[in-house]
């Protein structure tokens, strides 16, 4: 079809197209019976100029390594849908896993003594026994560290301009597992809320997401995430930083183990953190200090003043 096309332009502008890779048959004309100019061919140029994004999008696709052989081929197996929830995360997941810098400062937390007080709240109407969760306890040590360290309650999708914004908020996002999925509301101001308060929030957020009735604003607007493996084992891991966050905390299942104190071994409860952040505008540095921090506000010197 190019081939039949007439082309109305000079010998020149033939010589100046050829020079610059442009095929004349591809560009449309603009002056009179469509003769094609100089500035037509710049126009087509930068034009195409414009798609190598697309074009290396496409070229990654059909890329991609295939098998040489069906699964089927070894024996017997089961189609089935990837669930619309992961599927949604996939595209966040990757997008934060290939464009965030993540590094992960492993350390454990001695929660001895806000164990033993989270074991001994009693309701004062009742006497019975108050079930609140150790997330609770977590998520406000979490807030107190925030305010202390502002950059880990920060985004920085600006980066291009320099510039970061930093939350007056604490919104934490708590990571939900789900028949459907990981799921990650948040709890909003949790640093206006005691620990009854936001125990009550965490279990209506868990709800309202294992029966998809919470609203999709939710997920979004986060100061950092916490998600916890301790209610199913493990210890450390490297968690997602959940975008445009610039840090997410992994909590492992908490252990028993014999520390040395002054000499002495004694049994003490420890909690595993996993703390990933965004290399661009945390160093490893300032996440120890954040770690020691948090550390300190789970320990004994703090795990009462935590639950006022």
């Amino acid at each position: 079809m190019t081939e039949d096309k007439k082309i109305f332009t000079t010998p020149k502008v033939r010589r100046f197209a050829r020079e610059l890779g442009a095929n004349v048959s591809l560009i449309e004309g603009t002056e009179r019976k469509g003769r094609i100019t100089e500035e037509d061919v710049k126009q087509f140029i930068n034009n195409q100029l414009k798609k190598p994004k697309q074009i290396k999008e496409d070229s990654q696709q059909s890329d991609k390594i295939k098998n040489e052989y069906n699964h089927s081929d070894f024996g017997e197996i089961e189609i089935k849908d990837i669930p619309r929830v992961k599927k949604l995360a996939a595209s966040h997941l990757v997008n934060s896993w290939s464009t965030i810098p993540h590094v992960t400062n492993h350390d454990e937390a001695d929660i001895t003594e806000m164990e033993d007080f989270r074991n001994s709240l009693t309701d004062i109407y009742t006497g019975e026994k108050k079930k609140i969760t150790p997330l609770a306890f977590i998520i406000k040590a979490l807030v107190v560290s925030l305010k202390k360290f502002p950059s880990f309650n920060s985004s920085i999708d600006d980066l291009e301009n320099g510039k970061i914004t930093i939350k007056k908020y604490y919104h934490i996002g708590i990571a939900v597992d789900t028949p459907h999925g990981l799921m990650v509301p948040k709890i909003r101001n949790v640093n206006s809320k005691n620990i009854n308060h936001i125990s009550g929030e965490l279990k209506d957020i868990s709800e309202q997401c294992r029966n998809l009735k919470i609203d999709k604003k939710e997920f979004f607007g986060g100061s950092m995430t916490i998600t916890s493996l301790g209610g199913i084992g493990g210890s450390f891991f490297t968690p997602i930083i959940n975008f445009p966050e610039v840090a997410i905390l992994g909590i492992g299942r908490s252990v028993k183990k014999q520390i040395s104190i002054n000499g002495k071994f004694h049994e003490r409860t420890l909690l595993p953190l996993s703390l990933s952040y965004d290399h661009r505008i945390i160093d490893g540095a300032e996440a120890a200090r954040f770690n020691n921090d948090l550390k300190e506000n789970l320990g004994k010197n703090f795990a009462y003043k935590l639950a006022i």
